[in-house]
């Protein structure tokens, strides 16, 4: 379907949408799967979308064409649905507790751009000309009244290069889910069948929930769930991109274990323990005002649970397989790294003990029932969300014209505070995604001993 529709922001010329169609399932889903029940923790996760892209440059040695490419990703996409099925049904509403796998299907959309795609994979401050990679707009609106699941937009760039973005609704599954999809879907294409030996493993794995059951609401909250975890009244924030090499984050774990003594709650930090706490630490002080009045802080770690789980789970499982831990900084000195690397390594101590799923969905209830006791309003403005998809395999999906040679999140479009670490393209170190109010971003980015550690 040809639009030749010219999308405007502004005053400024972005992109030219080429097509939009509705890719269905390659077959229907059959009738006793048509209702796919949320989980406890699916139906307390708001409805907003992941939004995660990824870079392939233009190869010489490639003879597929920009046209055969999309056909190929149409085609492969259409078969994937079929094993993912909820992906192409629909939420009717925000709180809805199943999906309507009515195979209503996925939004593709093909973009052509007269720029570069250096100019997008090197970005280092992210703007809302972003939102021109990504079908419809809907990661960026986020709109509750949106039904549809997933979307992908196929951005063709100047220099032959392409960039696939698809935004997953996070009702439906985690980042871990949405990298499982992926890597099904690229499989399929390379292979060119969902039956393919290749591509069995990777095929999905569901846990059906029971249907109606209740999440707990906040205490002593008036507000939805969903509107109390975003943060509504952040409106001019700006997203960075810093680039921190390992070298430096071995420096930087030297540092937090001088600091830390002899503590042994902290021996052998981790490259996202230390780095976490880095920016942790600097983004409080910078939402900190300069009459220097402190208000409690907090850090929320979303931790995948489907290998701490008995039995262990694959990692094709689909939906929200997470626990969540909040690093809570009362006074300033909880926010020094040594203190916020030992809080993180003392939870996940105590993740070592959830062993069933059961365990994980109370887990997860503790975590909501905590909130009840906080200033909410205080909470989304002083909360600040690390997602960290280090080692997942987002740089290896191929689907038959190379590997990426970059994946971001897009973090601007959730509304929140907080950052997203991803292994750097090189496997050199870790790049993070920060976004903040505008003000703050500017203290943040001109920290003295964030600049030690950081290139961007």
């Amino acid at each position: 379907m040809m639009i030749g529709k010219l999308l405007l922001f502004g005053r400024r010329q972005l992109h030219t949408i080429i097509s939009r169609e509705i890719i269905k399932p390659s077959s229907p889903t059959p009738s006793h799967l048509q209702t796919y029940n949320l989980s406890r923790i699916d139906q307390g996760i708001p409805h907003i979308y992941i939004p995660l892209i990824l870079f392939y440059p233009n190869k010489e040695d490639c003879s597929l064409t920009a046209d055969d490419k999309a056909r190929k990703m149409k085609k492969s996409l259409s078969q994937s649905l079929t094993r993912y099925y909820p992906f192409a049904g629909r939420l009717h509403t925000p709180t809805a507790p199943y999906i309507d796998c009515s195979n209503e299907g996925v939004v593709f959309v093909e973009a052509k751009h007269d720029c570069q795609l250096d100019k997008f994979q090197h970005m280092s401050v992210e703007d809302h000309t972003t939102c021109q990679l990504f079908a419809d707009d809907m990661v960026w609106q986020n709109s509750p009244h949106s039904t549809m699941l997933v979307g992908v937009q196929l951005n063709h760039f100047a220099c032959g290069g392409i960039g696939l973005a698809v935004s997953m609704s996070h009702k439906i599954g985690d980042g871990c889910t949405l990298g499982s999809y992926i890597s099904h879907w690229a499989s399929v294409a390379r292979y060119g069948s969902t039956d393919h030996k290749q591509v069995l493993p990777l095929k999905p794995h569901f846990i059906q929930s029971p249907p109606k059951i209740r999440v707990p609401q906040l205490k002593n909250n008036p507000r939805p769930l969903e509107t109390s975890l975003l943060n509504p009244t952040c409106i001019n924030r700006v997203s960075r991109k810093f680039v921190f090499p390992n070298s430096k984050l071995n420096d930087l774990k030297n540092k937090v274990l001088a600091e830390a003594g002899s503590t042994l709650s902290i021996n052998n930090p981790t490259r996202v323990e230390v780095l976490s706490s880095l920016i942790y630490k600097t983004a409080v002080a910078a939402a900190t005002p300069k009459s220097g009045s402190f208000k409690p802080s907090f850090l929320v770690i979303p931790v995948d649970m489907r290998k701490k789980v008995v039995p262990k789970l694959p990692q094709t499982t689909v939906g929200n397989l997470v626990s969540l831990m909040m690093v809570t900084s009362r006074h300033e000195c909880e926010t020094s790294l040594s203190t916020v690397v030992s809080e993180i390594k003392k939870q996940k101590m105590e993740l070592e003990e959830v062993q069933s799923m059961q365990q994980v969905s109370q887990k997860f209830q503790l975590f909501l029932q905590s909130l009840g006791h906080e200033d909410i309003e205080n909470f989304a403005n002083r909360s600040f969300t690390c997602s960290s998809l280090c080692g997942f395999p987002y740089n290896k999906v191929d689907f038959g014209w190379g590997k990426p040679t970059g994946a971001s999140l897009i973090l601007s479009s959730w509304d929140r505070t907080g950052f997203a670490l991803t292994d750097t393209s090189n496997g050199d170190g870790i790049e993070a995604q920060v976004t903040l109010v505008e003000q703050n971003m500017e203290i943040f980015r001109n920290d003295k001993e964030l600049l030690t550690f950081c290139q961007y």
